[in-house]
C-alpha cells in the first residue's frame, strides 16, 4: 500500500495524481490523505509521499516528516528538489479517484513564464513557455463536464500558433474554462484581448464569469490598465477581473502605497485579491500601523470594504467570522 498525502491546495494534485496513477498501474493499493497525522489503523507502506506547494504549510510539513520519517516529499513549498519525473518517469497518465467530488478537467497547455518576477519560483523551477499538451489531452472525456482548470502561469507565453490552437479547442469544443494562475495582464495585446473575450472564462467554481490577473507591483500601474483597458474594448469588463494583490514584497511599501493599488482598483470594479508574502502578522508604515496585513486581507476577503466598514475602525479581534478565508483558501492554484 502507498501513502499520498496533500498538505494544502482545495485542487487536486497534479503530482499526487500521477503518483496514484503509476502505482495503481504496479498493482498497488492508495491511501490518500490530507492529514499529516499518522493514523492508528495505518500499516506499514510500501511508500509514503507528501506535496506542499505552499511556505506558509510547514508546520504541517514538518509535523508530517515527524510522523513519516521515510516519506518522500515534493511541492514548492517542501524545499526539496524532488520531482515527480524522478519518481514516474515518463509516466503521464492521472488517477482523479482520490478526489472524488472534482468533477472538473486538470491540466497545463504550457509550462514556464516570460517574465523573472523575483518572488515566483516558475522561471527557476520550469524555465521559458513551452507548449506541452491540448485540450483533448486535458479533458477526462465523455460523462465528465466541459469544465477546464487550466494551470499555466503564462498561456500566451506559448508560440501563437499554439495558443490559437489552444483557444480554437476551447471556443469549438464548448468548454467553459478557468485560467486558474492567472493571465498577464501586463502582456495583454489586442490580439490576446480578442481571443480571452472570445471564450467562456469562469471562476474556479465555474459560475461566475471571471478572469484572474494579478497587479504586484505599484511601479506597473500604467502598463497594468493599459491591460485592462485592452480587455475592456475586446468586451471583457472589469468587473470580470479579480487581481491577485501581493503585499509585503515591496521593501517600500506603506499603507497609503496599499490602499492607492487598492482603490485604483475597485474604482474599475476590478475585485482585489490579496496575498501576503512572508510574515502575514506584520503590519506597514502608514496610518494604519497598529493593524497588520492579513487583517487587510481578511477585510477585503470578507467584503467588509464593500459593506461600508471602514478599514481604519476594523476591529482585528474578532476572529471568528464564518465567511474569513485563510491563507490556505485563498490560493486554488495547484502546483505539479
Amino acid at each position: 500500500m502507498v501513502r499520498l498525502t496533500q498538505l494544502d491546495g482545495k485542487l487536486p494534485n497534479l503530482a499526487l495524481m500521477r503518483l496514484a496513477a503509476f502505482h495503481r498501474s504496479q498493482g498497488d493499493e492508495i491511501r490518500f490523505s490530507r492529514s499529516p497525522y499518522r493514523q492508528l489503523d495505518e500499516p506499514v507502506y510500501k511508500a509514503v509521499y507528501g506535496s506542499a506547494i505552499f511556505e506558509f504549510s510547514a508546520d504541517r510539513l514538518e509535523r508530517f516528516k515527524m510522523e513519516f520519517p521515510e516519506a518522500l516529499v515534493g511541492g514548492t513549498g517542501s524545499g526539496s528538489n524532488l520531482q515527480v519525473e524522478d519518481i514516474v518517469g515518463d509516466f503521464h497518465d492521472l488517477d482523479y479517484s482520490p478526489w472524488p467530488n472534482f468533477t472538473g478537467s486538470l491540466g497545463f497547455t504550457q509550462r514556464g513564464c516570460r517574465l523573472s518576477c523575483k518572488f515566483c519560483v516558475v522561471p527557476k523551477k520550469e524555465g521559458k513557455p513551452r507548449s506541452v499538451a491540448t485540450i483533448a489531452d486535458i479533458w477526462r472525456g465523455e460523462g465528465h463536464p466541459k469544465h477546464l482548470h487550466l494551470l499555466d502561469n503564462d498561456f500566451f507565453g506559448q508560440a501563437e500558433d499554439q495558443w490559437r490552437a489552444r483557444i480554437a479547442e476551447i471556443s469549438e469544443g464548448g468548454f467553459r474554462v478557468c485560467f486558474n494562475q492567472g493571465v498577464n495582464v501586463r502582456a495583454i495585446t489586442d490580439e490576446t484581448a480578442a481571443a480571452l473575450a472570445s471564450v467562456d472564462y469562469r471562476d474556479d467554481s465555474f459560475k461566475d464569469r471571471r478572469l484572474y490577473t494579478a497587479w504586484d507591483n505599484l511601479k506597473d500601474e500604467k502598463v497594468f490598465f493599459d491591460g485592462v483597458d485592452r480587455l475592456e474594448r475586446a468586451g471583457v469588463s472589469p468587473k470580470h477581473l479579480m487581481a491577485y494583490m501581493l503585499l509585503g514584497f515591496d521593501k517600500n511599501e506603506t499603507w497609503e502605497r496599499v490602499f492607492h493599488r487598492f482603490d485604483a482598483m475597485v474604482a474599475r470594479g476590478i475585485r482585489p485579491y490579496p496575498m501576503v508574502y512572508g510574515d502575514r502578522t506584520r503590519s506597514l508604515p502608514g496610518k494604519y500601523s497598529r493593524l497588520r496585513l492579513m487583517d487587510f486581507q481578511r477585510w477585503v476577503n470578507t467584503g467588509l470594504y464593500r459593506r461600508g466598514v471602514d478599514f481604519a475602525t476594523y476591529d482585528n479581534s474578532a476572529r471568528h467570522d464564518p465567511t474569513f478565508k485563510t491563507q490556505a483558501d485563498l490560493f486554488s492554484q495547484v502546483a505539479a
